[in-house]
């Protein structure tokens, strides 16, 4: 039933720390409580291993790359290739290198994307049944969609993101089966909501719950790992069939981000 994998990338926040705006939910002066934030890594973690029965694969975080916690935009994998991100954000790039490492020592053939052509990884590029939906204009150039196409061999949905919010597709849509997604129809422009209606069974969320970062959740075979205060998107997966376990992540909300952030799947 779900498109979800059982393994999966994380990085331990032992540096992570707000130091810049980059998105709109960063806020210099709303600064993460890091040691709560640890405490919510772990228990994701905890969640992910033991209860959804993920096999997590560790990164070390590098000291002067807070974001590298959120997994998810290190790039795309796909069998044994991994395409690697080139992010938009100057402070961001700073991890390029050390996740290139990590792939290359793993065994990935990696790519990188083509000269001046952004790419931010699974934060806009997601397995949807046989397609990859993938979004574009906040972080990543519609240029690496043909990128993608051409080194997975595979079609690409473009989905324009319209709402600074929202600026990641993984923050406002969530791949479930091959033909069902979870998705808040406000980030999208009226032609992206058409193609996912058109290509997808949908559940949509709310406003509230969106901006609790409700789609940015782990899919791990028929468990869905996703962030609290989110009951009616809860209620909606149950009824699919899907258990779900909550966990509350609100140091990384303060960054933007949530549980898929903080997990890049291994296709």
């Amino acid at each position: 039933m779900s498109v979800g994998t059982n393994r999966v990338m994380m990085c331990a926040p032992t540096s992570y720390r707000l130091e810049y705006e980059i998105n709109p939910w960063m806020r210099l002066e709303n600064r993460p409580d890091t040691g709560l934030a640890a405490k919510q890594w772990d228990l994701l973690y905890e969640v992910l291993k033991t209860r959804a029965g993920a096999e997590i694969e560790l990164i070390p975080q590098v000291e002067g790359c807070p974001d590298m916690v959120f997994t998810a935009n290190a790039g795309l994998v796909k069998g044994d290739i991994a395409l690697l991100a080139s992010f938009r954000h100057p402070q961001r790039a700073l991890e390029e290198p050390h996740f290139d490492r990590w792939f290359k020592e793993h065994g990935y053939t990696v790519h990188t994307p083509p000269q001046g052509c952004k790419f931010e990884g699974e934060g806009d590029a997601l397995f949807a049944g046989s397609n990859l939906v993938a979004g574009y204009l906040k972080r990543s150039d519609i240029c690496s969609h043909r990128w993608m196409a051409d080194m997975l061999s595979t079609t690409v949905l473009s989905l324009e993101l319209v709402d600074d919010r929202w600026y990641h597709l993984d923050t406002c849509l969530l791949p479930l089966s091959r033909n069902r997604v979870a998705f808040y129809p406000g980030a999208f422009d009226e032609y992206a909501q058409t193609v996912i209606r058109h290509h997808y069974e949908t559940i949509d969320v709310e406003l509230e719950e969106a901006l609790r970062f409700a789609c940015n959740a782990v899919v791990v075979g028929d468990t869905v790992v996703l962030p609290s205060g989110c009951p009616k998107l809860e209620a909606d997966l149950q009824e699919c069939g899907y258990s779900t376990i909550n966990v509350e992540m609100s140091e990384f909300l303060k960054s933007g981000g949530a549980s898929k952030c903080l997990t890049l799947l291994l296709n």
